[in-house]
């Protein structure tokens, strides 16, 4: 029988966990639902008050960010440039009808432009630099290990055919963040979030940044503690080699934040 590992991870900016993993036959989840391109969206009771984050792998599921949404969750998800938008201003506009057939519908006047057309659009000019937090590698130019970029933001209204439009004919607004470093010709990566109009530019590139730490753990978890190594049959041995393994990760990241722990050299 074909079965899949399902996790949730917790993440800040100092230290993340694995939260949650569950072990089930992909054709019967009792409390996932499969959404579109194979991504999932758990059901309320698994949901989190915390804003989620994800790579372009969920981001660019249209319905997972649906899902999302739906549930009441926030989210800062990676996106590729090449899906449309209409600018958050746009506004739907009603032909006149001519008495005959259906009275047509409300229909945004142009076309959509791609997510790095309408950030071309705003200019470099339009990017702010954001520190998101401090890293560990101090040099002389930089002695505060300071990570920082060059972002922007912009009001947008994402269309294709799965997003469902409001009475008037308007397509929900969200956030689209880039990622535009001075010495790029281009913006260099893009999210999208659902987090409020009137949210900093500083906290959307804080969630948008927050998916290195899941990736920073699990790469933690397969190299260094072998959570992918087990080779057993059993669901509860399944089970018991992940909690350890994140127990022992667990204490790792204790370890870190230990202010007395000498620091590697």
């Amino acid at each position: 029988m074909l079965e899949a590992a399902l996790t949730s991870c917790g993440a800040g900016s100092r230290a993340g966990e694995l939260a949650e993993w569950l072990l089930e036959d992909p054709e019967d989840w009792p409390h996932w639902r499969q959404q579109g391109d194979g991504a999932l969206v758990c059901d309320d009771r698994y949901s989190r008050r915390n804003p989620e984050a994800a790579d372009s792998g969920y981001g660019d599921c249209t319905l997972f960010r649906l899902g999302l949404a739906e549930r009441g969750l926030r989210y800062a998800v990676q996106v590729d440039p090449t899906a449309t938008a209409h600018h958050g201003d746009a506004v739907p506009v009603t032909p006149p009808y001519t008495g005959r057939g259906r009275p047509p519908k409300p229909a945004y006047p142009d076309p959509p432009a791609t997510f790095k057309d309408l950030v071309l659009a705003a200019g470099q000019a339009s990017a702010r630099q954001v520190t998101w937090r401090q890293g560990s590698r101090r040099t002389k130019t930089n002695p505060t290990a300071a990570m920082r970029s060059h972002f922007l933001r912009l009001r947008i209204r994402p269309a294709n055919r799965d997003i469902p439009r409001n009475s008037d004919g308007t397509l929900p607004d969200v956030w689209l963040i880039a990622e535009w470093p001075p010495n790029a010709a281009e913006p260099v990566k893009y999210w999208l979030s659902n987090l409020g109009a009137r949210t900093s530019l500083k906290a959307l590139v804080r969630l948008a940044k927050l998916r290195w730490r899941v990736e920073h753990d699990y790469r933690e978890l397969k190299t260094g503690l072998g959570i992918d190594h087990f080779e057993g049959r059993s669901f509860t041995g399944w089970h018991r080699h992940v909690t350890l393994t994140v127990l022992a990760q667990a204490f790792c990241t204790l370890l870190r934040l230990d202010p007395k722990a000498d620091a590697p050299a």
